[in-house]
């Protein structure tokens, strides 16, 4: 066996790579609160968002700070490029599984359970094959008990931060799960970098694959820009509060649109009610047959009606008036 060295520049590297997973983590809880809180397409890009800054930033940027600081005497270490890149992708792949699983799967503790053992499995997974990317001029083996150990830290702490994505929400609280999620992961990520016992070969040969320092630093820094570039859009983008107050400010002017749309329907005309009789005006008043007045007495005493005489002419020519001969009435024409 051959010396192994873990913290080859002293605390700075374990220090930064906590750090780095922090970060990631944060801002993963951040798009995943935001996701919550959207629809459709847009809840699709902030969750695919969330997978880049866990499984990415979080994960696989922090395993590698903390591997610049890992050194083995006897032998130079180098990275096999294609084998490195995979690891990356499957970070970030299994931990967007487990998000896409738990945020569609309703809350149910079936969906938690499940994608905790497929994203805690893909973390190990990464982990184990970042390390097998790793080339050296020696022979490398695992102590299976740790490894044992280093895969059960890797499923609960994704279980677990995949339920900080279902229940954190405010700053403060993402915030504090943040730090414990970086905790795990970096647990995990030097309790399986203590399972490997390294022996290094007695006629060490040439090592292929790419430099730590021409490889593993422009990579890490390409996902950390686009880390950032992500908290930017975060800052920038309305809180899931703002989106709920807008939404139902939309549905109140939309409820204020339809109703104003419909028509109104008109009143029904009331019925007159006939006036009493004293309200009436004089000309709708019936008219009613006033009686003949007969002539007052003049002192009270009764005026008789007059009667005609007995024997007296009735007629003018009776009563001796001279009458009009047709030839008169003919000379007047």
């Amino acid at each position: 066996m051959s010396a192994v060295n873990h913290f080859t520049h002293g605390p700075l590297t374990p220090l930064l790579a906590y750090v780095m997973s922090c970060i990631g983590s944060m801002l993963g809880l951040r798009l995943t609160a935001q996701a919550h809180a959207s629809r459709g397409a847009s809840r699709i890009r902030w969750l695919i968002g969330a997978a880049i800054s866990i499984g990415g930033t979080g994960i696989w940027v922090m395993h590698f700070i903390g591997m610049m600081g890992f050194e083995v005497e006897g032998t130079q270490i180098k990275y096999d490029v294609p084998l490195t890149v995979a690891s990356a992708v499957v970070a970030i792949v299994v931990v967007g599984t487990g998000l896409f699983l738990v945020s569609y799967g309703g809350g149910r503790l079936l969906a938690l359970l499940g994608g905790g053992l497929l994203t805690g499995l893909g973390v190990a997974s990464m982990h184990y094959l970042g390390m097998y990317a790793m080339n050296m001029s020696a022979h490398v083996s695992y102590d299976r008990k740790v490894v044992a150990a280093s895969v059960a830290i890797a499923v609960i702490a994704a279980t677990v931060a995949l339920w900080f994505t279902m229940r954190v929400k405010r700053a403060i609280w993402i915030a504090g799960a943040a730090l414990v999620m970086g905790v795990a992961v970096s647990g995990m990520h030097y309790t399986g970098m203590y399972a490997m016992l390294v022996t290094v070969d007695a006629e060490p040969s040439a090592v292929p694959g790419a430099d730590a320092l021409d490889f593993l630093v422009p990579l890490m820094t390409v996902i950390s820009l686009i880390t950032l570039t992500m908290l930017l859009m975060v800052i920038l983008s309305p809180s899931e509060e703002e989106l709920s107050e807008d939404a139902e400010l939309v549905a109140r002017l939309e409820l204020r649109r339809r109703a104003s749309e419909q028509p109104q329907p008109y009143p029904a005309p009331t019925p007159l009610r006939p006036r009493p009789a004293q309200q009436q005006p004089a000309q709708q008043r019936p008219v009613q047959p006033q009686p003949a007045r007969r002539p007052q007495p003049v002192f009270g005493a009764p005026v008789p009606e007059p009667q005609p005489i007995l024997g007296a002419p009735t007629s003018p020519r009776q009563q001796g008036f001279p009458q009009d001969s047709p030839r008169s009435k003919t000379r007047r024409r």
